[in-house]
């Protein structure tokens, strides 16, 4: 499974970006997906996650604020990112569980400056 994660970039306080992460192969519907973020000096963390069923979590930095949707028309998952704050400002990463496996894309930087 290869995940290509894209959509980073700069923006503004408030403003809003859109990550997508495609996956090539034939578990995408069967995976569980996730967006984990690794700021500069932090540790590796999980924002959101869509479960094969469609169930959602989210860390608590980011609820009512980010959005985790996925097409399995697509085999593609998406991160809605609203009023975003400087505190957001990381590389972002796109990740795959299927059984005992995990596969992740290479990664997306996204910077919130003004």
């Amino acid at each position: 499974v290869q995940l290509q994660a894209s959509g980073g970039g700069l923006v503004q306080p408030g403003g809003s970006l859109r990550l997508s992460c495609a996956a090539s192969g034939s578990i995408f519907r069967n995976s569980n997906m996730g967006w984990y973020r690794q700021a500069p000096e932090k540790q590796r963390e999980l924002v959101a996650l869509i479960k094969r069923d469609g169930t959602t979590n989210y860390v608590d930095s980011v609820k009512g604020r980010f959005t985790i949707s996925r097409d399995n028309a697509k085999n593609t998952v998406y991160l809605q990112m609203n009023s975003l704050k400087p505190e957001d400002t990381a590389v972002y990463y796109c990740n795959a569980k299927y059984i005992l496996s995990d596969f992740w894309g290479q990664g997306t930087l996204v910077t919130v400056s003004s």
